[in-house]
C-alpha cells in the first residue's frame, strides 16, 4: 500500500465526494442487513401461529387468525420488498459520487502524469521507449481507477457490512456466532500467502504489455520500411510471440484467481453448514429459535459477495499498487533541465560558448570538447563537418536540450542555465535535423509556435520557405490534412514546413540543424535568397553538409570529432587549403561526375 499512498492527495481533494459515499455505503448496509431480522420475526410469527391454528382446530375464530396470519406475512414482504428498495436507491448513490471521483482521479493522475512528462529532459527520453510511456499514462493509469473506485466502494462495503453483520450474530448468540466465523482465519491466511502472488504476477503482465505496446508503436511508426523490405512475416511472429509471453503472465495470474473464487465459496458453504448443525443443537437446546437459525443463513448468505469479492479486490488493489508504482517510478524522476528565472528579457542575440565539452550521459560519448566561439547579434555564422563530428549535439545545447558538462554557453551575457527557460526558446526559431510534423492540416503545423497567428502570415512563411507552391496544388492547400510525422509529404516538403513553422515567430534567434539536406540545388538556392530577408538583424546559425549552403555566411565553423579545428569567411578558409579546403575540393568533383 505503501505505493498507493501517492493517491492520497487526491482522497482529500474530492473528499466531498468520498465522505457522503461512505454515508450512503452505512445507509446501504444498515438496511441489508435489516432484512435477516424481518426474516427471523416472520419464521417465528409463523411458528406461533400455526400452533394457534391448530388450537382452533373446528373453531370460527380458526378463519380470523389465517386471515391474520395471512396480511401478517404479506407485510413482512412488502417490508423486505421496501428495504431492497431503500438498499438499492443508497447503493445507486454509493455508486454516483464514490465511482464518478475514481473518474475525477483518472482524469487528473493522466493530466499530472501528461504534464511531468512534458518537463522531463531529452535524456529520459533516450533512456525509456514511447510505447512504455504510452502505457503507464493509459492501462497502468486505468488500473489505479479501479482502485480508487470499485476496490475502495467494494471494501468499505465488505468492512462496514461484515461489522453490521458479526454485531447482530454476536447480539443473538455468541456461541453459534463464533462458530459460523471459524472458517475465516483459514481465508485470512489463504489471503496472505495469495497476495504475495498476485502482486508479482501483475507486475510482471504490466512489463510485458509495455514491452508489447513498445513493438507494436515501433513497428506502425517504420510501417514504410517493413513493407520495403518484405518483413511484415517476421514482424508478424515477433509479434505473435511478445502475445504469447504476455498470454502467459496472464493465465498464471487467472490460475491463482481460479483457485481462489472457489476456495472463498466453498468457506461460505462450510459457515451455511455450521450454522446449520450448531443452530438446530442450540434451538434443540431451547436457547435461540428456529428464526434465529433462519437469520443467521441470511447473514452468512450476505457475507458471501464480500467474502467472494475479496479476492477480486484484493487482486484490484494489487494491481493498482503494481501500477502506481511504474508511475511513481517516472512521477519521482526528476527534471534535469530547470527554470527559476522568472525574468523574460527580449534577447539582442549575442551568442558566446566558452571551453564547452559535453558527454552524453547514457553512453559517455564525448561529443564536445572545449568549444569556444562568439556569435554577435545580426550575424550568420554556419557550422560544417564530417557526420558526428557534433553538429547537432552544439544546436542541442544552444536550445538547452542538455546542459553542458562543463564550460559555459552565455546569451547576452547572462549563463544559459540562468535564463528563463520558456522565454528563452520562444525567441529561438529552430529547425531540427529531424523534421517531425503532427497529423494535422499544413496551417496548424506551420502556426504551431504561435498563440496568435496574424492574417497571411502563414502563406507569408511558407513562400520564405519555398514551399507555397507545393501547398496550394493540393485539393484543400493550406487545410490538407498530413499523415502521422507528415508522410503525406515528401522529404524537402517536410523540411520546409519546419522551416516555415521556425520563420513565422520572426524570432531574434535563428538554428537551422541540416535543414536543407532534401532539396535540391536550385530550391535550396531559392530558399537561402528568401532567408537572407528573413535573417537580416538576426542572429543566425546554419548547420550544413554542403558548402554551397553555407559560403556567403560571416563566419564558418569546421568541426571535427568535437573540435573547432577552422574557422573564418569562405574566402578565408579556401586560402588556408585545409580540411574546409579538402571538403569543397570534394564536393565540386562530386558535382562535377554528377
Amino acid at each position: 500500500m505503501k505505493y498507493l499512498a501517492y493517491l492520497n492527495k487526491f482522497f482529500y481533494k474530492y473528499r466531498w465526494r468520498l465522505l457522503p459515499g461512505v454515508i450512503f455505503v452505512n445507509i446501504s448496509n444498515l438496511f441489508g442487513v435489516l432484512p435477516a431480522q424481518v426474516i427471523r420475526i416472520a419464521f417465528d410469527l409463523i411458528k406461533e401461529n400455526i400452533n394457534i391454528y391448530r388450537l382452533f382446530d373446528g373453531f370460527e375464530r380458526q378463519k380470523v387468525i389465517y386471515d391474520i396470519f395471512g396480511y401478517s406475512l404479506l407485510l413482512f414482504g412488502i417490508l423486505v420488498l421496501l428495504l431492497a428498495l431503500l438498499r438499492g436507491i443508497f447503493l445507486f448513490f454509493m455508486r454516483q459520487t464514490i465511482i464518478l471521483m475514481s473518474r475525477h482521479i483518472e482524469y487528473d493522475l493522466k493530466n499530472e502524469i501528461y504534464q511531468h512528462y512534458q518537463q522531463l529532459s531529452m535524456s529520459f527520453y533516450r533512456r525509456n521507449n514511447t510505447g512504455d510511456l504510452m502505457n503507464r499514462v493509459t492501462e497502468d493509469v486505468s488500473r489505479v481507477r479501479m482502485y480508487v473506485g470499485p476496490a475502495i466502494m467494494y471494501t468499505i462495503n465488505t468492512t462496514v457490512l461484515f461489522l453490521l453483520v458479526i454485531y447482530a450474530m454476536v447480539s443473538v448468540n455468541l456461541k453459534l456466532a463464533i462458530y459460523c466465523l471459524l472458517p475465516l482465519p483459514v481465508l485470512a491466511i489463504t489471503i496472505y500467502y495469495v497476495n504475495t502472488m498476485i502482486n508479482y504476477r501483475s507486475e510482471k503482465i504490466q512489463q510485458q504489455l509495455s514491452k508489447l505496446s513498445s513493438f507494436v508503436q515501433e513497428t506502425f511508426s517504420g510501417i514504410r520500411i517493413v513493407k520495403a523490405y518484405v518483413r511484415e512475416g517476421d514482424v508478424r511472429d515477433k509479434f505473435a510471440a511478445q502475445s504469447e509471453d504476455y498470454k502467459t503472465h496472464c493465465m498464471a495470474l487467472v490460475q491463482i484467481q481460479a483457485l481462489f473464487f472457489p476456495m472463498m465459496i466453498l468457506l461460505v458453504g462450510l459457515s451455511t453448514i455450521i450454522t446449520v448443525y450448531v443452530g438446530g443443537i442450540e434451538a434443540m437446546n431451547g436457547t435461540i429459535t428456529s428464526g434465529n437459525i433462519a437469520e443467521f443463513i441470511v447473514y452468512v448468505n450476505q457475507l458471501t459477495f464480500p467474502i467472494a469479492s475479496l479476492g477480486w479486490v484484493t487482486s484490484l488493489i494489487q494491481r493498482a499498487a503494481a501500477s502506481q508504482k511504474r508511475i511513481n517510478e517516472f512521477l519521482e524522476t526528476k527534471p534535469e533541465i530547470t527554470s527559476t528565472s522568472i525574468e523574460k528579457p527580449i534577447l539582442k542575440g549575442h551568442i558566446k560558448f566558452e571551453n564547452v565539452s559535453f558527454i552524453y550521459p547514457d553512453t559517455g560519448i564525448e561529443a564536445l570538447k572545449n568549444v569556444s566561439f562568439e556569435v554577435n547579434p545580426g550575424e550568420f555564422i554556419a557550422i560544417i563537418g564530417r557526420t558526428g563530428s557534433g553538429k547537432s549535439t552544439l544546436a542541442n545545447l544552444l536550445m538547452r536540450m542538455y546542459d553542458v558538462s562543463s564550460g559555459h554557453i552565455m546569451i547576452d551575457g547572462i549563463a544559459v542555465d540562468q535564463l528563463n527557460l520558456n522565454n528563452y526558446r520562444n525567441q529561438i526559431g529552430f529547425v531540427p535535423q529531424e523534421v517531425f510534423l503532427f497529423s494535422e492540416t499544413i496551417r496548424n503545423n506551420i502556426a504551431f509556435g504561435m498563440d496568435v497567428v496574424k492574417p497571411g502570415s502563414v502563406e507569408q512563411a511558407a513562400k520564405d520557405a519555398a514551399v507555397y507552391e507545393n501547398i496550394i496544388e493540393f485539393d484543400q492547400d493550406f487545410e490538407t490534412r498530413i499523415g502521422e510525422r507528415g508522410i503525406t509529404l515528401s522529404g524537402g516538403q517536410k523540411q520546409r514546413v519546419s522551416i516555415a513553422r521556425a520563420i513565422i515567430k520572426e524570432p531574434q534567434i535563428l538554428l537551422f540543424d541540416d535543414c536543407l539536406s532534401a532539396v535540391d540545388t536550385h530550391t535550396e538556392e531559392e530558399i537561402l535568397n528568401n532567408l537572407s530577408k528573413v535573417m537580416h538583424h538576426k542572429t543566425s546559425i546554419l548547420i550544413a553538409h554542403r558548402i554551397s549552403t553555407i559560403k556567403n555566411a560571416d563566419k564558418i565553423l569546421v568541426l571535427d570529432d568535437g573540435e573547432i579545428i577552422e574557422q573564418g569567411t569562405h574566402k578565408n578558409l579556401i586560402e588556408k587549403r585545409g580540411s574546409y579546403f579538402e571538403l569543397y575540393e570534394r564536393q565540386l568533383l562530386e558535382e562535377q561526375i554528377v
